[in-house]
């Protein structure tokens, strides 16, 4: 469609232009146009068809029928519109070597022919407005070029960053899963062997075990669906698993759990919340799986600045006792999981059990400083 409106625009604009520059009885005054005049119109908008696949074929077949054009004397008007859609789309397709090299060279006809080939030739005053006009195209082109690229890195950099996000979120589910899993599932287990080895002298113990296990599995799908909630459309962006449901975690574990809480507890965070509801749950779940029948302890600190999250149980035998850095992915999650909020998470033995302590810092309480805290 641009190469018609253009092709239109010179062939009737340079018609009509021609009436004050054409006279018959003045030999120093433009021509006529024919119809070489006619088909020079014609090229420039013709050649703009091919600009996108061949800018700057496109970009030197216009200048040069330019050239051509006002070397035959024929008026000046419109014919002028081709040359600079061509030199703005060579610049904005990345080929500004070539475009400037061709305005260079249109530039220095015009000089050229102005003062050798007029008649009445023209002094540095004229080239320079010729020159500036020029530059001033050019300059609008490399102008609408860099913002074009900077929109298109803005978009780059917010693909990059959906991207980013996204593979957060299906890392932070990932954890998610893991830690609702991994609790339930060795809780279950560890009931079911319970359930297994007294069934028969101890059928009552037994059925108290099979009843945990039916409590603790209702409880694993009910958790899932919350975990798994979030992926709907219209769902938080994150899980809801926080230390409100703290005392429901420890009474599923099993009695042999206790909570202790030193200073003022406070809403938190909800990134810090999920972190120590799951740093709790996955050292519990280790005490199940690698202590059984050990006691756990559960101490949550808030002071100003700071949640400390410290779980200690009463020790393990055997080969299973855990050590640093465990034997799967549960510590070193754990330490991420502190790790990405600016804190840090320690495990280790503790004589004479095993401790996980993590520490999350918090925004600190409205009035108070570091000092007032010490």
């Amino acid at each position: 469609m641009l190469p018609i409106i253009v092709g239109m625009a010179q062939v009737w604009g340079s018609w009509g232009a021609q009436r004050g520059q054409v006279d018959a009885a003045d030999p120093t005054t433009r021509v006529l146009l024919d119809p070489l005049g006619f088909a020079l119109l014609c090229v420039g908008p013709l050649a703009l068809f091919m600009r996108r696949a061949h800018p700057v074929a496109t970009l030197v077949t216009v200048i040069a029928a330019t050239c051509v054009y006002v070397y035959e004397g024929y008026s000046y008007g419109p014919v002028f519109l081709s040359p600079i859609i061509a030199i703005v789309n060579a610049v904005l397709t990345g080929h500004r070597r070539a475009a400037w090299i061709t305005s260079t060279a249109l530039w220095a006809f015009f000089a050229v022919y102005s003062t050798w080939l007029l008649p009445r030739s023209q002094g540095w005053f004229h080239h320079a407005s010729i020159g500036a006009i020029i530059l001033v195209v050019l300059t609008a082109a490399e102008v609408a070029r860099a913002r074009r690229e900077q929109r298109l890195e803005a978009e780059r950099v917010a693909e990059e960053e959906s991207r980013r996000q996204a593979s957060e979120e299906r890392l932070t589910m990932a954890q998610e899963l893991h830690d609702v899993l991994g609790h339930s599932i060795s809780l279950i287990h560890v009931q079911a062997s319970t359930a297994l080895h007294l069934m028969d002298e101890h059928p009552e113990q037994a059925r108290t075990a099979l009843a945990t296990i039916k409590q603790a599995s209702k409880d694993v799908l009910s958790e899932m669906r919350s975990v798994l909630g979030v992926l709907r459309d219209d769902a938080p962006r994150s899980p809801t698993a926080g230390l409100d449901q703290l005392d429901e975690l420890i009474e599923r574990t099993g009695p042999a759990v206790t909570k202790r809480v030193a200073g003022t507890p406070r809403p938190l965070p909800p990134g810090v919340e999920r972190a120590a509801y799951r740093i709790i749950q996955e050292s519990l779940t280790n005490v199940t799986k690698h202590a059984p029948g050990a006691r756990a302890t559960v101490t949550l600190t808030y002071a100003p600045e700071e949640l400390s999250v410290q779980v200690d149980d009463s020790g393990s035998t055997g080969p299973s006792a855990l050590t640093g850095e465990g034997g799967g992915n549960g510590i070193p999650g754990m330490r991420e999981r502190a790790v990405a909020l600016g804190g840090s998470l320690t495990a280790g033995p503790h004589p004479p059990g095993f401790r996980v302590e993590a520490r999350l810092p918090i925004p600190p309480i409205a009035g108070t400083t570091s000092k007032d805290a010490e």
